[in-house]
């Protein structure tokens, strides 16, 4: 079995594709996991959930369900959106 990338490499490229993306688009964090976890991808989204979470509390990202932000830990799928810097 492959080993997967880290928590460091995964909030990167979360960061990179909300960027990119900008704040009028979101993206899953199965995105992220997929664009650097290969076939291992499923693995990833412990840690991604919990990296947009850890990013949201950082004022990086909007963690939200249905266009609304939400509180960490809900259950569910999330989106993640970019906060442009002020």
């Amino acid at each position: 079995m492959p080993e997967l990338p880290g928590a460091c490499a995964l909030r990167a490229e979360i960061l990179r594709i909300a960027e990119q993306r900008g704040a009028d688009k979101t993206l899953c964090p199965s995105d992220a996991a997929r664009s650097i976890g290969g076939a291992a991808w499923r693995g990833l989204m412990p840690e991604a959930r919990r990296l947009a979470f850890a990013l949201s509390g950082e004022g990086l990202v909007d963690v939200t369900q249905h266009g609304e932000k939400v509180a960490v830990g809900v259950r569910g799928p999330i989106r993640i959106r970019w906060i442009a810097p002020s």
